[in-house]
């Protein structure tokens, strides 16, 4: 299971796989061919890759964008609506997603201990918390919240899971948006970049728009996390920039985490509760616009 792992310009050292406990092979992780949620996740893809277009994801930029929705929270109470969420595009686990995102927490503060690094911590607390959009009060469908990204406004990658299913977006017959650079420039910047609508560009823009302080590697995790055919594939490089390039090794350096992490098995809540706490409050206004 050994990983190399990247080195940062300033010559600090990643941490490795070695500090997670992986409860079953790398190898198991992301099976969209048979496991046991295939039928579920598939269906979601499907529903995903039809109706995520270039003109929706700009529809939902302007819904959730301005932060409007008159919902206003601190950090925490916005992760116990994740109590009841479940992702329905995840092949690994079927667990509410606040424990996905206290486990994936847990393994960075273990791999990264010190204040130094609470931003990380913090960064694998809320990475999926734009997931509330499944809850009741916004009662988004899973295919606009959940699931790897991909640009939309150009052509689709073959590195996308199930690139079959693309079939009946009307994006990929439109000549406007289905060649390699689209409505894009080349090296324009994934800043640029009109990215399928979900939790990540919805979580990104609740930090932007609340003047969060985390750093900007943390806001690559966030709103990159499960842009897979970049990040694992080296799809989209004719899209990046300088800042892509030097960002990208923390993207994949949170991804070890955010994957190998998960585990059927919940976490203690109450135990780990105060440190969030106080993390937010830290990063975060005491109540925060969603």
């Amino acid at each position: 299971m050994s990983v190399v792992s990247p080195i940062l310009s300033t010559g600090v050292s990643f941490g490795t796989p070695a500090d997670i406990s992986i409860v079953k092979e790398k190898e198991e992780f992301r099976n969209y061919v048979d496991s046991s949620f295939q039928e579920r996740v598939r269906k979601t893809y499907v529903a995903q890759h039809t109706n995520q277009t270039y003109e929706y994801a700009l529809s939902q930029r302007r819904k959730y964008g301005a932060l409007n929705s008159g919902l206003e929270m601190s950090i925490w109470q916005a992760s116990e609506m994740l109590n009841d969420i479940i992702d329905e595009s995840d092949p690994d686990v079927d667990i509410p997603q606040i424990h996905h995102a206290l486990q994936t927490a847990e393994a960075i503060r273990k791999a990264y201990p010190g204040e130094e690094w609470d931003w990380f911590h913090l960064t694998g607390f809320i990475h999926d918390l734009g997931k509330l959009l499944l809850h009741p009060r916004f009662s988004e469908p899973q295919w606009a919240v959940v699931g790897d990204t991909f640009p939309v406004g150009c052509k689709f990658s073959d590195s996308i899971v199930f690139p079959d299913t693309f079939r009946n977006n009307p994006d990929l017959n439109d000549p406007r948006y289905n060649t390699e650079y689209g409505v894009y420039e080349p090296g324009c910047g994934l800043e640029n970049v009109v990215m399928a609508w979900g939790h990540d560009e919805y979580m990104y823009r609740v930090c932007k728009g609340n003047n969060c302080t985390l750093p900007l590697p943390a806001l690559y995790m966030i709103r990159f996390h499960s842009f897979y055919p970049w990040h694992k594939h080296g799809a989209y490089a004719h899209l990046m920039n300088s800042s892509d390039i030097d960002m990208l090794k923390w993207v994949l350096e949170f991804n070890q985490f955010d994957l190998y992490s998960k585990d059927p098995t919940p976490i203690d809540i109450d135990a780990v509760k105060p440190y969030y706490e106080k993390l937010a409050k830290k990063y975060f206004p005491d109540k925060v616009k969603f």
